[in-house]
């Protein structure tokens, strides 16, 4: 069987104008292969590196609403979350996602950590890389696909 190739992608969100994370993850992590913010950024952060964007309910700019990204053999819907994620509840957001043929939902907006599986879609949520809600570090979260098999950690940024 021939080996899969492992693609590695580092996801996080909610920083709040808060931008040494955001300028010092792509050199922590050079072996990446892609950088994505599930916003409230309150700053284009594609004016600081490599990162795919979308618009979170505190962002003002011209970014999406929400992503469809084809990565290896998955898509990922990524959005901020707002009015599709409630704590706890991910139902809407998996119905979003399940609705654009995607197998994973990115999201931001709660500013809590979130690994779930909602009918059949993985929910994840970075956490903030500025303040979590929930009084843990802030995070950020790498996800590791390979083939069909998909691995998140979690990241407490330094």
């Amino acid at each position: 069987m021939a080996e899969q190739e492992l693609i590695k992608i580092v996801c996080v969100s909610d920083n709040h104008g808060t931008m040494d994370p955001i300028k010092q993850l792509p050199s922590l992590f050079p072996d990446a292969d892609y950088f994505l913010h599930c916003g409230d950024s309150r700053e284009p952060v594609r004016r600081y590196g490599p990162y795919a964007q979308v618009r979170g309910n505190n962002d003002f700019y011209d970014v999406p609403d929400f992503r469809v990204l084809e990565i290896g053999s998955h898509r990922i819907f990524m959005t901020h979350g707002t009015r599709l994620v409630y704590i706890g509840s991910y139902e809407y957001l998996a119905a979003a996602a399940k609705q654009r043929d995607c197998d994973i939902a990115l999201f931001g907006h709660t500013h809590i950590y979130c690994d779930t599986a909602v009918d059949g879609v993985r929910c994840l949520n970075p956490g903030s890389i500025w303040h979590n809600r929930d009084g843990s570090d802030p995070s950020f979260m790498i996800i590791e696909l390979e083939g069909d098999d998909v691995r998140v950690f979690r990241r407490s940024f330094p």
